[in-house]
C-alpha cells in the first residue's frame, strides 16, 4: 500500500495539471517555449503516474479498471468485477 502522502501528491499534480492545460496548450501552439518553462513543473501532463485506485501501487496498473494487478485478481476472484471470470480451457 503506498504511504497517503504519495497518493496526496498526485491527486494535487492532477488538480494542476487540469488548471494549466489549456494555458500550456496555447503556449505550445504559439512556440513560446520560455513562458511554457515558467510554468509549473507538476503542470506537465507527463508527470503524472497511474496509480491503483484502491491501494495507490504505481506498478502492475491496468488502465481498464483503474486497479494494480494485486487488487484486480482478488477482486475477480470474489466476483466483484462484472463479466470477468477466470479463464479455463
Amino acid at each position: 500500500m503506498a504511504k497517503e502522502s504519495m497518493k496526496a501528491r498526485e491527486v494535487k499534480r492532477a488538480k494542476l495539471v487540469a488548471r494549466y492545460a489549456e494555458k500550456r496548450a496555447q503556449l505550445k501552439k504559439e512556440g513560446d517555449f520560455i513562458a511554457l518553462a515558467k510554468l509549473p513543473r507538476n503542470s506537465s501532463k507527463v508527470r503524472l503516474r497511474n496509480r491503483c485506485k484502491l491501494t495507490g501501487r504505481p506498478r502492475g496498473y491496468m488502465r481498464l479498471f483503474g486497479l494494480s494487478r494485486n487488487q484486480f485478481r482478488e477482486m475477480a476472484l470474489n466476483g466483484k468485477i462484472p463479466g470477468v471470470t477466470k479463464a479455463s480451457w
